[in-house]
């Protein structure tokens, strides 16, 4: 009779205690993080455990990590940090966030290449993208042997970018996000695009060169393969391509509205006005939109052209020069009218 009652009594002290420890682990490890929606963590080169505690508490609003602090001295975490972009949601438990990050299983995210006009800008908007910082990504920009290595030197690497999203990780070196562009590149540069671009007499840097000058000079979709073909036909002609874009670019005065003989007088290679052919690189980085009005460009026998004088964006073009004077008159009325210098 005692004896089972010692029994009885055993098992109830074993519940009692099974009990208590599934609480405490629930309490320490089972705890959600309080999310309304994913959120992405990220953990630098310099973060210690201590600052990954804080990322935590704000980033993830994490409050009781009790239980992370526990695994995190047990496992001796401090020591061995992994960083990278963490995405986490609601149903991440202090567990699983402690695995994830210990472990270095990162997410991928998404970083995008904007169609902008210089590699310092794009720097820039990397560094906001990735771990690694916009210096470093500028100074291998700016290595002649690095670029050289990709088959572009400086003035051509802007070529190198194909403006799109692209999966990454993001605490990828510098020079391995390079690498990957560099994959995408002759991704998109395909046997039947090759093909065009040879068709119009360009390599895929020119075409890409070509299409920056496009991008500058219109911004409405349906003109760019006409303006592509007017530039085509100047360059089969050996006429110099005089495109306003390319003084701005030499200048790097973007913002001038009104190109004045002074500036026509830059001793720059991409100044067009000086030089016949295409500048030595692109003046921006081409959008994929532009670089396809230069493969699939219009055919007309156009060689001139000139801003609308309604200031739409469009142009007047022209196959003679004194059709294109009269066309640049009205416009220069108009820009008078306007007062704009």
């Amino acid at each position: 009779m005692h004896s089972k009652k010692r029994i009885i009594l055993w098992s109830v002290i074993a519940t009692v205690l099974l009990a208590g420890v599934i609480c405490i682990f629930c309490l320490l490890f089972n705890r959600p993080l309080q999310l309304t929606q994913p959120t992405f963590i990220y953990i630098d080169g310099d973060d210690t455990a201590d600052s990954v505690y804080v990322k935590i508490q704000h980033d993830l609003h994490g409050k009781h990590l009790a239980g992370f602090r526990m695994l995190s001295r047990f496992k001796s975490y401090d020591k061995h940090i992994h960083t990278g972009a963490y995405r986490f949601d609601a149903q991440t438990n202090t567990l699983t966030l402690f695995r994830r990050l210990s472990s270095g299983h990162q997410t991928p995210v998404k970083v995008t290449i904007p169609s902008v006009r210089t590699l310092d800008r794009l720097a820039h908007s990397l560094d906001r993208q990735l771990m690694a910082d916009s210096t470093e990504i500028f100074t291998l920009m700016c290595d002649s042997s690095f670029c050289d290595s990709l088959g572009f030197t400086y003035e051509t690497l802007p070529a190198l970018f194909i403006p799109n999203t692209y999966e990454v990780y993001w605490n990828m070196q510098a020079k391995d996000f390079f690498q990957r562009m560099k994959k995408e590149y002759n991704r998109f540069w395909n046997e039947e695009r090759k093909a065009k671009a040879k068709a119009a007499g360009l390599t895929p840097v020119e075409v890409s060169t070509l299409a920056s000058i496009v991008e500058e000079e219109t911004a409405n979709r349906g003109e760019m393969p006409m303006v592509a073909e007017l530039y085509l036909n100047r360059l089969q002609a050996d006429m110099p391509l005089q495109a306003d874009p390319t003084v701005k670019f030499s200048l790097q005065e973007f913002g001038l509205r009104r190109i004045l003989h002074k500036h026509l007088e830059a001793d720059s290679p991409y100044n067009t006005y000086k030089h016949t052919g295409l500048p030595p690189g692109p003046i921006r980085i081409a959008s994929i939109q532009g670089i396809e009005s230069v493969l699939n460009h219009a055919q007309h026998d156009y060689l001139y052209m000139c801003a609308k004088e309604d200031f739409s964006g469009t142009h007047n073009f022209a196959v003679t020069f004194a059709e294109h004077q009269a066309n640049a008159r009205r416009y220069q009325q108009a820009l008078n009218k306007r007062n704009i210098r």
